[in-house]
């Protein structure tokens, strides 16, 4: 079998390990046990296991990273541009639930080096999202921290429909890009008015 084909093998089986099991849980047995090698063979291609959690990360956040700046590629309006790339994130997310997993959740949650790596992609993707929003805005605007405030709110989607099945990826897209172009106002109704003063609070004091 050629090397690359075994040590994707060997990498989609750390993928599926640290996902599910986590970094710290995870063994090279393991690992080794569900590409069908020998433990030796997976430290000769792929070293140590913070090597191999490292490329685990950089391999999962290039293709994270791959679908999203296919979709938003073209000369489209930019509101449709960045619904296909919030549709091509939600939708890669789900359908490789473990990929997420590692990059969401394990390689923020063990220090350097794995969280550098994952803020670079982080990085990328606000800044395809910052420039889609400035495109798109009519007016000036905080396209930087807009972009920040999207991915975050993407990635808690993301973590929250992967928890609960029967979520589509096009539901997550609708709230997201509901929030960014029609406001939270019109997605929460407020039914009771907001208090134009602060209330005297003297009055509900005890008295001595």
């Amino acid at each position: 079998m050629p090397r690359e084909v075994r040590e994707r093998q060997m990498m989609d089986a750390a993928v599926r390990t640290f996902g599910r099991r986590g970094y710290q849980a995870a063994s090279m047995d393991e690992i080794a046990e569900l590409a069908g090698v020998s433990k030796p063979l997976v430290y000769l291609y792929l070293h140590s296991k913070e090597e191999l959690f490292t490329a685990c990360i950089r391999r999962e956040s290039e293709a994270l990273l791959g679908v999203v700046a296919a979709a938003v590629e073209g000369d489209g309006p930019a509101e449709e541009r960045l619904r296909a790339g919030v549709l091509a994130f939600f939708t890669h997310t789900a359908e490789h639930p473990d990929s997420w997993a590692v990059l969401s959740r394990q390689a923020r949650a063990h220090g350097e080096p794995f969280a550098t790596e994952a803020e670079r992609m982080r990085e990328r993707i606000t800044g395809y999202v910052g420039q889609l929003v400035a495109a798109a805005s009519q007016g000036p605007c905080d396209a930087e921290g807009l972009a920040q405030a999207l991915v975050g709110a993407a990635e808690a989607l993301a973590n929250w429909a992967n928890g609960r099945p029967g979520v589509p990826p096009e539901r997550a897209t609708e709230t997201l890009m509901g929030l960014v172009w029609r406001g939270l106002g019109s997605l929460v109704p407020v039914s009771v008015p907001m208090p134009v003063s602060a209330p005297d609070l003297s009055k509900t004091r005890s008295k001595p």
